[in-house]
């Protein structure tokens, strides 16, 4: 069973849950932009929540399904259409054998997640099947799809076949079919055309000046298109020291805000280095990393300050939300 690749997209790549234990030798934990979007679109297909699936950016490719499947695609609106009619998100999609899904303009956010019943079989490295692409490792090849790549999808769970044809059996007409349920709005945040990132205070906050720590909080920031996996350059106000000093490399990780000596913020993400030299002026919390993902180059944020003990509330808000989604599929639909 597999999938063909008809057209790549801009930036279509393989990302799985990622490739942790490693970062002490200098590799990146690397993995889906959108950790919450990939998660949910796996527990929709029946797939373990870090499964492997497909990180589509902004011009989604076009694919050609070689064998019937069971999808699901969440993430960013980017006008996905299977044979022609609109797609729904967020929800599990059977399709058969012959049938096209396109996509069209970004419509809200940035990234959009495909998942496939039974994952992709494709090799594991370093105990991920990620794509780093800076690298060449893991997903196909180490790289971007391109066209005329063929997908090895081995095919629905057993669990996500008996919902398959139940979808299918239960619609006539379309080549596919759909539930008419969706997600808790809370596991499909992140598409707002500005953003409030909340951040906590950084080991260095205090280097900077007053003016610049309040220009963080209150001033608005745009994502530029020198962007990239490893991190947004920000642009906006200029974030300036109290004195030039030089700092010791320190670590580092997803939703890290470092400001270089040009005061332009960068906000590391998931192809992010182990370690900087940059003084941290504020990091992103957890919960938030999904409304982080999705702003597209050109969008604008900003950031609200919060306290660890708000950052650790709406953690655990946001998995508690998950696994009660987890439970409620195993019950209703894929026991």
């Amino acid at each position: 069973m597999s999938c063909s690749v008809l057209r790549p997209g801009l930036l279509t790549t393989i990302q799985d849950g990622g490739r942790r234990g490693y970062r002490q030798a200098g590799v990146i934990v690397s993995g889906p932009m959108d950790s919450l979007a990939l998660r949910v679109a796996n527990l929709l297909v029946n797939n373990p929540p870090g499964a492997a699936g497909l990180e589509i950016t902004l011009l989604g490719p076009t694919l050609r399904f070689e064998a019937d499947h069971l999808l699901a695609l969440t993430g960013a609106d980017l006008s996905a259409t299977l044979d022609g009619e609109l797609l729904p998100l967020h929800r599990p999609i059977a399709v058969r054998r012959g049938s096209e899904l396109a996509f069209g303009p970004a419509r809200a956010g940035c990234r959009a997640y495909l998942a496939f019943s039974g994952g992709l079989a494709v090799p594991t490295v370093l105990g991920s099947q990620s794509t780093y692409l800076r690298a060449g490792l893991g997903g196909l090849e180490g790289r971007a799809l391109r066209a005329g790549d063929v997908l090895p999808a081995p095919g629905p769970t057993p669990a996500g076949q008996r919902l398959h044809q139940q979808l299918l059996s239960s619609q006539s007409g379309p080549r596919w079919a759909t539930t008419a349920w969706f997600p808790d709005p809370a596991l499909t945040p992140g598409l707002e055309a500005a953003p409030v990132i909340r951040v906590l205070r950084g080991p260095e906050y205090d280097l900077f000046t007053p003016a610049s720590q309040r220009a963080f909080w209150e001033e608005e920031f745009t994502v530029t298109p020198q962007s990239d996996r490893m991190g947004y350059r920000l642009a906006g106000p200029e974030l300036q020291r109290r004195a030039e000093q030089e700092i010791l490399s320190s670590a580092v990780t997803f939703g890290t805000v470092q400001v270089p000596a040009s005061g332009a913020p960068i906000v590391l993400l998931a192809d992010h280095q182990t370690t900087g030299g940059y003084p941290r002026i504020g990091q992103v919390i957890t919960a938030d990393f999904s409304h982080l993902a999705q702003v597209p180059p050109g969008g604008r944020l900003r950031f609200q300050e919060v306290s660890l003990t708000e950052a650790h509330y709406w953690y655990l808000h946001q998995e508690k939300t998950l696994q009660q989604f987890q439970r409620g599929l195993a019950l209703f639909h894929y026991q």
